[in-house]
């Protein structure tokens, strides 16, 4: 049975977990919190480095200790140390983590001073007013955990597109090592790049669907196998999540493709345009619609672009299939050309064990070379927000030296001097105007006070983006998916004020965050305003992120000169000096 990196950073994520409902030392639960994150950034299979014989304890944040822990769960999938911390924790306990505004120290009093252990007493517990009686929560706290509960009563567990690929990569090899197999697609929501996603749908091409589906269902990650045909079956992963399979003949592959990657919205428009047409469009094929639709009677059927041609339109890319004005756009030939991977000149949000990052400025520096940019800028935390570790008054000046001096040591990237820099309550930023003034770019980001009013909040952004020396409004609404919601802002008017101000909106690349969202994306582009792509890369792994930051913009619209970093440094140095 195959042990992911996901796997190994759950694991260790819910030891932490424990550890903390505990009590247990803060520096101990820290390793285990940044052991999981260093894990979840890795390019590379934590199973392929110890068959490789390499020394884990070169990664960052990874000792002798934690080292061998991973290697006791790449061997047995277990971990002794989490078996013993779940027995001596209540049943049901750690689920309460999930809950929005429930970190270990909120739970740990939960249960010591009103003796919930589960879920279903929380909720009584909330529901009779007694958790806004304990310190340091109150009625907010009590009502945004009943909200939670009862939004997750009807809501389908979905996964991070990031940790759906980390399943879906092994599987596709899997299938592809079938003879029988011609052809492997995943569908769905993973092709049109979603942040999340529900069920996976992978279509294959092969005239033996029982031998493929055989194959498929033999898998070693497989869990449970809910059901087995000739031409489909359905499984369920390890990881819980559920995969369908689809084997159609070449001749349907299309038609099969556009059907089962979506969304079905946009797959609705497009059989009302074949109506026009006398048309009928459905999994295997496009057929006259007072036809038998039997599959030689097929007009189109193999590809996307033919069935598409057939309707008038050019090839619409799946990102864009969500029925929000791409047919429209296509009719009358104005579909942009979406930003890619490689317009992408530089990284504009990175950090450096300066303060919470995992790596030198050295080795980002030469990471961020490797991947081709021409500059880089190191934004590291400022002080305010103190588990961050960040840089205040002469350490910032101090790191600007150290960014400077690198830079003219490497002749082939650009180093921006720059800060992550904290937007306080009042909308004043975490370095004095001195300092600013030294900087070549500002982050902006909000890291506390999360529960404003929507009025104060928007005005504090506003009053933020006011001061000369700002840039760019990092992970504009501070949603981090699964775990927090975004906080109370008036979007339209940030964007409406940034443009006004001259400052730019981020598109954060991590996976957790992907902020901001496809829809807000596209809002920006329709007001005019210019989007920066980053990374909040803490590690040189982490770099490698900004294709999900790309997936998000190419769903919201964007194209290369709608993002700043696609221009090359001059015309990037002009764009911020506002030139």
């Amino acid at each position: 049975m195959p042990v992911y990196n996901s796997d190994i950073a759950e694991i260790f994520e819910k030891v932490a977990d424990l550890l903390e409902i505990e009590g247990a030392n803060q520096f101990r639960v820290r390793a285990y919190r940044d052991a999981a994150r260093t894990i979840r950034s890795l390019s590379r299979s934590l199973t392929d480095l110890i068959e490789e014989e390499e020394d884990l304890t070169e990664l960052s944040g990874i000792g002798e200790d934690l080292a061998g822990k991973i290697q006791e769960i790449v061997e047995t999938g277990e971990l002794d140390q989490l078996e013993r911390l779940t027995r001596q924790t209540p049943a049901d306990l750690a689920k309460m983590l999930e809950i929005s505004g429930l970190g270990p120290k909120r739970v740990r009093s939960i249960h010591e001073d009103l003796g919930v252990s589960n879920l279903k007493q929380l909720r009584a517990a909330a529901s009779e007013g007694r958790i806004q009686e304990l310190d340091g929560l109150g009625p907010k706290t009590e009502s945004k955990i009943l909200e939670d509960l009862e939004k997750r009563d009807g809501e389908q567990q979905r996964t991070l597109l990031a940790v759906a690929e980390e399943f879906t990569g092994p599987l596709v090899e899997y299938l592809r090592e079938e003879d029988a197999v011609e052809r492997v697609e995943v569908a769905g929501s993973y092709r049109r790049r979603k942040e999340t996603v529900g069920d996976l749908d992978i279509l294959v091409i092969s005239d033996q669907g029982e031998k493929v589906a055989e194959h498929f269902v033999n898998f070693e990650d497989v869990e449970e196998v809910v059901s087995q045909g000739e031409t489909r079956a359905s499984v369920v992963l390890r990881s819980g999540l559920q995969v369908d399979l689809r084997v159609v003949v070449e001749q349907s592959y299309g038609a099969a493709l556009m059907y089962f990657t979506g969304s079905k919205a946009h797959n609705i428009s497009l059989r009302e345009m074949a109506v026009e047409k006398d048309l009928k469009i459905n999994e295997y094929g496009v057929f006259p619609a007072d036809g038998d639709q039997e599959q030689e009677d097929s007009i189109a059927g193999e590809s996307e672009q033919e069935i598409y041609r057939l309707l008038d339109l050019p090839f619409i890319v799946p990102e864009l299939r969500e029925d929000r004005g791409e047919l429209e756009a296509a009719r009358e030939d104005q579909l942009p050309e979406l930003i890619t991977l490689d317009d992408l000149k530089g990284d504009l949000q990175t950090h450096t064990q300066a303060s919470d990052g995992r790596n030198t400025l050295r080795e980002m520096a030469e990471a961020a070379r490797e991947l081709g940019y021409e500059y880089l800028a190191l934004t590291d935390h400022t002080g305010y927000l103190g588990v961050t570790q960040g840089l205040e008054g002469d350490e910032v000046l101090e790191r600007m030296e150290e960014i400077q001096a690198l830079d003219e040591e490497l002749d082939d990237i650009v180093l921006v001097k720059s800060m992550e820099v904290d937007i306080l309550e009042d909308g004043s930023l975490d370095l004095p105007d001195e300092i600013l003034d030294q900087l070549d770019l500002v982050v902006g980001s909000i890291h506390s006070h999360f529960n404003l009013s929507r009025e104060k909040q928007t005005e504090r952004i506003l009053r933020a983006m006011d001061h000369p020396q700002f840039n760019i409004l990092g992970h504009p609404t501070g949603r981090r998916i699964h775990e927090r919601e975004p906080y109370r802002i008036d979007l339209e008017k940030v964007i409406e004020g940034a443009l006004d101000r001259g400052c730019f909106l981020e598109v954060n690349a991590h996976p957790s965050r992907l902020d901001l969202k496809d829809t807000h994306c596209q809002l920006a582009v329709e007001k005019g305003l210019k989007l920066a792509i980053s990374t909040d890369a803490h590690s040189t792994d982490e770099l490698r992120l900004m294709a999900y930051g790309v997936d998000q913009a190419r769903r919201g619209w964007v194209t290369p000169d709608d993002v700043i970093n696609t221009r090359p440094w001059k015309e990037f140095q002009a764009l911020l000096n506002g030139s």
